[in-house]
């Protein structure tokens, strides 16, 4: 248990600077009065921010042969973080920082219950049992009272 607390730690806070994030990106868009322009900057700064890592840990270049054997799937994770950063921009100011992400956790939940069950992109696959189940029925259960 104790091993799991950092990480645990860790995940919460990765939770918290998402709203944050998400804060920071709506009231960006709003001094620019372009979701598009608040979008971009964000990717660049994280662009910024990934590049001076690299930088630190001394990471070298994948080569062209490691390269070329990765799926092409494998490369499209920027499309979805990009879909997200949007609808986040666009979303939040509408519905409010708490019914967002609650609605992002249950899409989030129920993703990742339908990738393990069926094992999908190299995932282990893990059943759908009565717990996970009741886990879905609690989440949604919770969403629908933030939302209210």
């Amino acid at each position: 248990m104790l091993r799991l607390l950092l990480p645990s730690l860790l995940a919460l806070g990765a939770g918290f600077s998402i709203v944050v994030q998400q804060v920071l990106n709506t009231n960006l868009r709003t001094a620019l009065n372009s979701a598009a322009w608040s979008g971009f900057v964000s990717y660049a700064v994280g662009l910024a921010c990934m590049a001076l890592l690299i930088v630190a840990l001394r990471d070298p270049l994948p080569s062209a042969g490691v390269a070329a054997r990765i799926p092409w799937w494998a490369w499209s994770g920027g499309v979805f973080g990009a879909l997200f950063i949007g609808l986040a921009i666009v979303l939040v100011p509408q519905l409010g920082a708490a019914a967002f992400i609650a609605l992002l956790v249950a899409g989030q939940m129920l993703a990742s219950v339908a990738f393990d069950h069926f094992g999908w992109m190299g995932l282990a696959q893990r059943p759908l049992d009565g717990p996970r189940l009741v886990g879905i029925a609690l989440l949604v259960g919770g969403v629908i009272l933030i939302r209210r």
